[in-house]
């Protein structure tokens, strides 16, 4: 599964700038990575785990501008299609584990 949180937030103010880094930084830490500019992703292994970060994400939720999450499956995602720009080769687009022991 796949956790994708969209985000447009006022940069105005340094206290705007400011909640604007602690969400996105937040989101760093908890393992998403850009997808976009203010689209960010993360694999997770099942609904319990999105619905987990879901509810983390609302805990630190900025309190002004727009955000969306947006849970999706991994065969949903393999769908997308580019139709301008180029594919970025870091983009993680599977759920498959390594572990080293």
């Amino acid at each position: 599964m796949r956790i994708l949180v969209m985000f447009d937030l006022p940069m105005e103010t340094n206290e705007d700038k400011r909640a604007y880094r602690h969400f996105r930084n937040h989101l760093i830490k908890s393992g998403f990575f850009m997808f976009q500019e203010s689209i960010y992703n993360k694999v997770v292994l099942n609904q319990q785990s999105a619905d987990a970060v879901v509810d983390n994400l609302e805990k630190v939720k900025p309190l002004g501008g727009f955000v969306v999450v947006l849970k999706i499956t991994e065969k949903q995602f393999a769908k997308m299609k580019c139709l301008v720009g180029e594919t970025k080769t870091n983009v993680i687009h599977t759920d498959e584990r390594l572990v080293f022991l």
